[in-house]
C-alpha cells in the first residue's frame, strides 16, 4: 500500500516543521485524489483572527503593538501565543534589540527564550545526529544555552507562569541535561497546566526509545496519563502518539503488523473513545492537534470507518503534528489519508 511506503532519510531528522516532535522521521504519503470536503489548509491559528494578527505583529517585529496582547493574556493563551510566535522566522533579531533597551520587559524575555530553543533546533538542520556538521552542534548549543539562560530568568520572575517551563523542557533534551532534570521539568510544568497536551508530548518523547527510554516506559506513561485525565481529556492523544512512535521505529513489513494488530487497535479505539470521542469531550485550543493524531494512526492502522469521524470533525484542519512524520507537505498527507478513508464509506 502506497500510504505506507517509507520515504528515503534516516530516522531521528530534524526539520523546521518537526523540531516540535524530536524526529519521529517520515514516511511516504503517497498521492492524492479529489475527495468531498473543505480543501485541507495547514493554519497554526486555526482560524483564529487575533492569532493571525499577533503572529503578523511578530513577523513585522512590531512590539508595541504585539505586547498588549500578551499582557492580557492568562496563563493557557499566554503559553499558546508564544508557541504560535517561536516559529516565526527573525523574532530573535528584534526581541535581541527590544531586550537591550528594556532588559526588564519579561515578556519580551519570554518570546526571545522560546524562540532561540526553535532558533536552536532549526541551526541542527533535518540531517540524522551522525550526519550533523560540528558547526552546526556548536551553534545549537549556543542557542539552546541562550534559552535555557532567560527562561530560566523568566520562570523565576514569574513562578507561575507554564510558558517557560514548557520550552524548558525542549531545551533540556537537546542539551543532554539528563533524566532528572527531564522530570523535574516536566513535574513542573503540569503542576502549572496540568492538562498541557504540548509539555505531556514532549514527555513521551523523553521517555522513548530514541530519547534513552523505551518503548515500555513510554507507553505506560501515555496510557497511564490516559487513566488518571478526566474523560474527554485530550490527554489520550498520548496512547496514538506512542503506538505512532513504536511504528516508526520498526522495519518495514514489522511495522504495518504492528498497528494493524487486535491489541493495537483496541488500545487505540480505547484512548479515541475515552477522550476525543468521548461525551464528555469539549474543544479547547488546539483540540485540531489531537484529532489529527487520531486521524492519521486510524487511518495506517486501517479503521477507515473510526478515522472518518476525526477526519470530518476536522473539517480540513491541518496540523503540523503528525503528518511531517509523513511527508513535507502536511496537507498533502492528510488529503490522501482523508480520501481514502473516504471512499470505504460513500
Amino acid at each position: 500500500m502506497p500510504l505506507f511506503r517509507r520515504r528515503s532519510g534516516g530516522e531521528g531528522a530534524q526539520d523546521r516543521a518537526g523540531w516540535r516532535g524530536f524526529g519521529f522521521g517520515r514516511r511516504g504519503a503517497g498521492s492524492s485524489a479529489a475527495t468531498g470536503g473543505a480543501e485541507p489548509r495547514l493554519d497554526p491559528t486555526y482560524g483564529d483572527e487575533s492569532v493571525r494578527l499577533a503572529l503578523r505583529q511578530a513577523a513585522a517585529g512590531d512590539w508595541a503593538a504585539l505586547r498588549p496582547t500578551l499582557a492580557a493574556a492568562d496563563d493557557a493563551e499566554l503559553s499558546f501565543l508564544v508557541a504560535a510566535i517561536s516559529d516565526v522566522p527573525r523574532v530573535e533579531q528584534w526581541t535581541a534589540r527590544a531586550l537591550a533597551d528594556t532588559p526588564d520587559d519579561t515578556l519580551l524575555l519570554a518570546l526571545s527564550g522560546a524562540r532561540h530553543v526553535v532558533w536552536g533546533w532549526e541551526a541542527r538542520s533535518s540531517a540524522p545526529a551522525k550526519d550533523v556538521a560540528e558547526d552546526r552542534w556548536k551553534v545549537f548549543h549556543q542557542r539552546l544555552d541562550t534559552a535555557e539562560e532567560q527562561l530560566l530568568e523568566v520562570a523565576e520572575r514569574e513562578p507561575s507562569w507554564h510558558a517557560p517551563w514548557d520550552f524548558l523542557q525542549m531545551s533540556a533534551m537537546g542539551a543532554s541535561l539528563g533524566p532528572d532534570v527531564a522530570t523535574c521539568r516536566f513535574e513542573a510544568s503540569v503542576r502549572r497546566a496540568p492538562g498541557n497536551a504540548g509539555s505531556h508530548r514532549v514527555r513521551l518523547q523523553q521517555l522513548s526509545a530514541k530519547w534513552g527510554g523505551s518503548h515500555e516506559e513510554m507507553h505506560e506513561f501515555a496510557r497511564a496519563t490516559m487513566l488518571a485525565a478526566p474523560e474527554g481529556s485530550l490527554l489520550g492523544e498520548l496512547v496514538a502518539l506512542a503506538h505512532l512512535e513504536h511504528w516508526l521505529a520498526l522495519p518495514d513489513g514489522e511495522d504495518r503488523a504492528y498497528l494493524t494488530s487486535p491489541a493495537v487497535v483496541a488500545g487505540l479505539q480505547e484512548a479515541a473513545f475515552r477522550s476525543v470521542l468521548h461525551p464528555a469531550f469539549e474543544p479547547v485550543r488546539g483540540w485540531q492537534t489531537s484529532f489529527n493524531a487520531f486521524a492519521m494512526v486510524f487511518s495506517l492502522a486501517e479503521q477507515p470507518k473510526t478515522a472518518r469521524l476525526l477526519f470530518d470533525a476536522l473539517d480540513g484542519c491541518v496540523t503540523n503534528t503528525p503528518w511531517y512524520y509523513l511527508s513535507d507537505d502536511p496537507a498533502k498527507a492528510f488529503h490522501a489519508h482523508r480520501d481514502r478513508c473516504t471512499s470505504y464509506w460513500r
